[in-house]
């Protein structure tokens, strides 16, 4: 499948009985690259949504007991197996085979698997599972290293691991709905939690390292994002938690190029930019939003959205959703979120995510 800048929804559900299993073969061929399916019987039900974040593809499955199986020979017949992916499983049960070992996973398991090498999946009872497809070099492994962490779980024993888990599922959720830029920064900084725990698997992640810094950044990312709503969030309370000093948080944050109170506003923005596009927050002021995600000042939040978006929050709220005027005797739709475009593509012959 080639990138583009739009969401893409691959469904059995308008499609005839009978065609059902060549339609669902091919769907999860073009995106996790080509594979052999087998299902309990012809009448089969499937479904995938993906959307670009840059180099980087998020994409939901969900569907019926399934076993996808990827040979060298299919590997050897396609192109575009650069890449790996990064799977959430988000209801039901998995088993996973690549690289001689044998891994069962239950709900909010992670792992890696790798498309350039023959892979076993299986699914046995309906499932629904959040990835993310990236080119390999995103990750900044080796080979070797790569083949240690694939089919093997990734970080649910950690702190880190247990940070990822739903940010990975919150950034697959939400992405279509963030500005092109906002999506890709924050699946970037999904990607560097994925190396951090592939390192800290692999037993690098040795103190006063460059990636024990970049560790520590994410694991305070992940603590800042946990604690927005509160409005004393400050550099000294972030310190304080994370047992370092406020100069050495800064210094972390010099990386980003960026000061940590700028990083907590710029956070804030993007939550409130997204429930004032959300049809359930339709209900709330622009001041209750902005008191909802810790800003304490309504005329200071929309001087900073202003300043960050170009336009009002009010005017945003009703850019991406005006309400339509309500006829008599019919209750007008609440403001909100921009719809998925939910109708079936056709398939792409011989593409690859």
């Amino acid at each position: 499948m080639s990138p583009d800048s739009s969401n893409t929804l691959l469904t059995t559900d308008s499609v005839p009985a009978h065609r059902r299993r060549a339609y669902w073969r091919e769907a999860l061929s073009q995106t996790f690259g080509a594979v052999d399916i087998k299902v309990a019987g012809e009448v089969y039900s499937g479904t995938v949504r993906t959307s670009p974040l840059g180099r980087i593809r998020r994409v939901t499955v969900e569907g019926d007991p399934l076993q996808t199986l990827r040979t060298r020979r299919l590997i050897a017949g396609s192109t575009g197996d650069d890449h790996v992916v990064v799977m959430l499983v988000s209801r039901g049960k998995a088993r996973v085979e690549q690289d001689t070992r044998d891994l069962h996973v239950r709900s909010g398991a992670l792992f890696v698997y790798d498309r350039a090498r023959p892979l076993r999946l299986t699914f046995p009872e309906p499932f629904q599972t959040k990835s993310l497809v990236l080119p390999r070099q995103l990750l900044g492994l080796s080979e070797s290293s790569l083949r240690r962490i694939t089919a093997t779980p990734l970080g649910g024993d950690s702190a880190l691991g247990s940070l990822l888990t739903p940010f990975l599922s919150r950034l697959v959720d939400t992405a279509a709905t963030y500005p092109q830029r906002t999506g890709e920064s924050i699946a970037r900084n999904v990607v560097d939690l994925v190396q951090a725990l592939a390192e800290e698997r692999l037993g690098r992640a040795a103190p006063d390292t460059p990636t024990a810094a970049r560790l520590s950044l994410l694991r305070i990312r992940a603590y800042i994002d946990q604690h927005l709503a509160d409005p004393d969030l400050t550099p000294i309370t972030i310190a304080r938690a994370h047992h370092i000093s406020v100069r050495y948080l800064h210094k972390l944050f010099q990386q980003e190029d960026v000061t940590v109170g700028r990083w907590i506003q710029q956070r804030r923005l993007e939550q409130c930019r997204h429930d004032l596009a959300r049809r359930p927050m339709a209900g709330l002021t622009i001041a209750a939003v902005a008191h909802r995600w810790g800003f304490t000042s309504a005329s200071h939040f929309s001087r900073v959205f202003r300043a960050a978006y170009g336009v009002s929050p009010a005017e945003w709220r009703n850019t991406v959703a005006p309400r339509p005027p309500a006829r008599k005797g019919v209750i007008a739709p609440a403001e909100g979120e921009p719809r998925e475009r939910d109708a079936a593509r056709p398939l792409l012959r011989n593409g690859n995510a």
